[in-house]
């Protein structure tokens, strides 16, 4: 049905829960009709009394039952429609966000910051949760109760139906003519937010480098400034969406007013009764009740647009896929003429060529910004490249999906994630169905005993959100020991022992020669110790390879290599 996939689209609903969007709908609209039953049973009422007296009082003592019987079935029907199934839903939608953002590639999330990520799984995702569960099927049931409603009026008498029912389109018109002027300012009014979001994360995340140079009260003072941007918007907002809302209710209530004119005339006039007159008022009374409601929620749907396009944006973004075998001969990882940009105007990788052998220990080196980093997201698949190819053993990883792609590589990068876990499962990451032996082994390889054996809870210690108790060489312990216990034939180290003093790096490049022993490594080095070690060396400047060979034929000739190494010999003579 298109009115399912509309509702699918608009509000990123999984099918069940766009049909049940369309049920909790339907039980709105029944709820809104029950509650006219009291309305006509008044009717009758009057009718008896105004008639002589009421024959039969038991009828309406049972028909009160009756009534209130119904309101309350009718009660608990609309709440396990129109939010139990909701929340059900809300979970499928945050799972299948998550579930999407995993398949996505590492370039979108580089053009997205972490506040507005986690804004849209958290904040947003309430947002249309809250409003699938209140607004949504309270704006269509009203419209279609009143419809229903609006409709058997004219079988009494038209004109009195035309009195009654006239406001009701004009005052939606007014609110939804104002849905350009509402989308805009619910739109600054979510940019103010999220700069207020991104600035608290930022704080919470820099905040030693923000005592450090102390920066708190410049922080704290563009702090007060953003929570006041959001007060003086959320004020400024409230009070126009006030305006359009405010004028249609009014609007709304002219049809009680219009209904007693029309029918004082016509009942003077002897063109109705009087009792049709008195259940005009009755009905009307409690037609514009939930149409009132429907006004304001349609504002509330409105503002539904930005998150759930927002959402929208997440879930239609390309993903990378691939076959899920592997079809590779070796491990033998070559660049073909890459060529790569983050932004399309600023080139990257210009026809980076090379190959780096299984077996062998294969250095990248160059001047900052030369493209070295990304020449290693690039050979995993984190990206993919924008011309040229990289392959593994012959098979084009741009055809191989992503997850079965990196069962080949263990990763040692400068930034290193933790989790906050123990020691042990930080390490078990690295291969989830390891046993604790075998998580040992790797964490000894690594020389993590050398300080998780200090710890409080020894290796059950809690380490901290991503690390926080440890100092950076311990956490650069971790990651390596992830690496061991992988125990993938290519390994791609990015300054792996950067963090680490000069004892503990001797102890690590002794570990890192094991675990590179007959696979192919790629290893990003600024020290000329580590690449001096290297069988053969890349040499990347403008992002383009300028000079490639051994450590001892690249000492030998003119350039960056040999540049790197004079000027490393000069700084071991250096004294403070």
């Amino acid at each position: 049905m298109k009115i399912i996939s509309a509702l699918q689209h608009k509000y990123g609903l999984s099918e069940q829960g766009a049909r049940d969007l369309m049920k909790s709908s339907l039980a709105c609209a029944l709820m809104d009709i029950t509650l006219m039953l009291p309305v006509g049973l008044l009717y009758l009422l009057v009718g008896d009394l105004l008639g002589g007296g009421i024959d039969h009082p038991m009828a309406y003592v049972v028909c009160v039952a009756v009534c209130v019987a119904l309101i309350v079935a009718v009660s608990h029907l609309k709440y396990n429609k129109q939010y139990t199934s909701v929340y059900v839903e809300s979970g499928k939608r945050r799972i299948a966000l998550a579930e999407k953002l995993r398949r996505l590639p590492l370039s979108f999330f580089g053009k997205r910051n972490l506040a507005d990520l986690s804004s849209t799984i958290m904040a947003d995702c309430t947002a249309v949760e809250t409003g699938t569960s209140h607004f949504v099927p309270d704006l269509m049931g009203s419209m279609l109760s009143t419809a229903l409603v609006g409709a058997s009026l004219f079988i009494f008498d038209w004109r009195m139906a035309l009195a009654a029912v006239w406001v009701i389109p004009v005052s939606m018109a007014i609110v939804m003519a104002s849905a350009r002027v509402q989308r805009r300012i619910f739109s600054r009014e979510h940019q103010v937010k999220l700069s207020l979001a991104d600035h608290i994360q930022e704080g919470l995340e820099l905040f030693q480098d923000i005592r450090g140079n102390s920066a708190e009260r410049g922080y704290l003072g563009e702090l007060h400034r953003r929570v006041e941007q959001v007060e003086q918007r959320a004020l400024r907002n409230e009070l126009l969406l006030a305006y359009f809302v405010g004028a249609a209710q009014l609007v709304l209530r002219l049809g009680i007013a219009s209904v007693a004119l029309v029918g004082a005339a016509l009942l003077s006039s002897g063109g109705i009764s009087l009792m049709v007159f008195f259940m005009f008022l009755l009905v009307v009374s409690r037609l514009y009740e939930p149409m009132s409601v429907a006004l304001i929620n349609m504002v509330a749907i409105n503002a539904m647009n930005i998150p759930c396009e927002r959402m929208d944006a997440i879930m239609s973004h390309g993903e990378q896929s691939g076959a899920n075998m592997l079809t590779n001969s070796g491990f033998d990882v070559e660049f073909h003429d890459v060529h790569f940009a983050y932004d399309a105007d600023t080139p990257v990788l210009n026809g980076v060529a090379f190959r780096a052998k299984q077996g062998e220990v294969t250095a990248i080196i160059g001047p900052s910004g030369s493209g070295k980093t990304t020449i290693t997201r690039l050979a995993a698949r984190f990206w993919d490249v924008s011309a040229g190819r990289i392959t593994v053993g012959g098979m084009d990883i741009a055809q191989v999906d992503p997850e079965t792609l990196l069962s080949l590589y263990s990763i040692v990068f400068q930034d290193v994630t933790l989790f906050n876990n123990t020691v042990l499962e930080n390490i078990r990451i690295g291969r989830k169905e390891a046993t604790d032996d075998e998580v040992l082994a790797a964490a000894r390889l690594a020389h993590v005993d050398a300080f998780a054996e200090r710890l409080p809870q020894g290796w059950g210690t809690l380490i901290g959100e991503n690390g926080s108790e440890l100092s950076g060489g311990e956490r650069q312990r971790i990651s390596i020991a992830r690496a061991f216990l992988k125990d993938a034939p290519i390994v791609l180290l990015d300054e792996a022992t950067a963090s680490l003093d000069a004892e503990n790096e001797t102890f690590v490049q002794e570990s890192l020669s094991r675990l590179v022993r007959g696979k192919t490594v790629l290893v990003i080095a600024h020290r000329m110790r580590t690449v001096a070690g290297a069988d053969s060396v890349v040499v990347l400047a403008g992002g383009r390879v300028q000079q490639q060979g051994s450590p001892a034929e690249l000492a030998r000739t003119e350039g960056f290599y040999r540049d790197m190494l004079a000027l490393q010999q000069d700084a071991l003579g250096w004294s403070v």
